[in-house]
């Protein structure tokens, strides 16, 4: 069953210099229990697609298309309906928890507020409750630990913090933004497993954002490569490993250290003025005259596994 669609999703920022269009014709699913893992290199467009679903994004931005959880349109929702659906039903961890947490209020209280708001408990249990959250995400000495503020947590305390916060209402999803960006190898470890973990118990479906192919292959079941605001692979999360499909994927997954540290020639093209045709052509060892001026479809290569190239269209 499918618990999010994503339909044709356009998000573009009108600046001085023109249209950067960040989100640019994306379509996806996501299932019931289901991880699908968006990767793709640092600025492709991965964050403003996860911002986009729940509408977090500058009034600057154009936004439209459709996003259709549990049978209701998310961007065609009042701003009163969204937040009952914000935290309560569709949680977003966001990548950077010192920017995130407010530095000002306890931790404790800041997980207790979505008991609060969503819920109406008691402060006295939602602060019980609050406490309960750090145990689940192994802060120890939690009760302690609760009354303290965000500077005074280490950076993997902070992403425990950030994912007690997310799981407070046990959300149907979960959007996780580069969970383990900026922590060491055996702090990264650790959330890993505490994601697994977490995953596995609540049932819930996740959005997984990042640009490490490890983490993607130890949580998704589906994986969508994304560049210069496009989808330009989806499939399986093992047939993906197996054998990528278009050249970027390729490419992409040979950049990884287990796989050779080959670099990906070129930059990657701007979102203002982007190239004609297919937008990797100017990096793209496949490349023909036709990707020159040819925009190619995302086309079923085989069973389950598609990919925006001409090769296969």
């Amino acid at each position: 069953m499918t618990l999010l669609s994503i339909e044709h999703l356009n998000s573009h920022f009108m600046t001085v210099d023109g249209i950067v269009r960040a989100v640019d014709d994306v379509s996806l699913e996501i299932g019931e229990n289901e991880t699908l893992g968006l990767v793709g290199e640092s600025g492709c467009g991965k964050t403003v697609l996860a911002l986009s679903l729940l509408r977090l994004l500058s009034e600057n931005t154009k936004t439209d298309g459709r996003v259709i959880y549990k049978g209701r349109d998310l961007l065609k929702l009042n701003e009163r309906e969204l937040r009952g659906v914000r935290g309560k039903e569709i949680a977003h961890i966001f990548q950077n928890p010192l920017s995130s947490l407010n530095p000002v209020l306890t931790v404790g209280f800041q997980i207790s507020e979505p008991f609060l708001r969503h819920q109406g408990l008691k402060k006295s249990i939602a602060n019980s409750r609050a406490v309960q959250m750090l145990g689940l995400v192994r802060i120890p000495s939690a009760p302690d630990r609760a009354k303290e503020y965000p500077h005074e947590f280490s950076g993997g305390m902070r992403q425990r913090a950030m994912i007690a916060m997310g799981l407070a209402c046990s959300p149907s999803l979960i959007i996780a933004d580069e969970p383990t960006r900026g922590l060491d190898v055996t702090i990264q470890a650790q959330i890993v497993e505490l994601m697994k973990d977490l995953i596995k118990n609540s049932g819930a479906s996740m959005l997984l954002i990042t640009h490490d192919l490890s983490l993607a292959a130890q949580l998704c079941d589906k994986v969508a490569v994304m560049y210069s605001g496009e989808i330009v692979e989806y499939a399986d999360i093992k047939e993906f490993f197996k054998g990528p499909a278009h050249p970027y994927a390729r490419s992409f997954l040979e950049s990884v250290p287990s796989r050779g540290m080959k670099p990906i020639r070129g930059i990657s093209p701007s979102l203002i003025n982007p190239p004609p045709g297919c937008r990797f052509h100017p990096r793209c060892d496949c490349s023909m005259d036709m990707c020159k001026s040819v925009h190619p479809p995302l086309t079923e290569v085989k069973d389950g596994q598609h990919a925006r190239c001409l090769l296969y269209a």
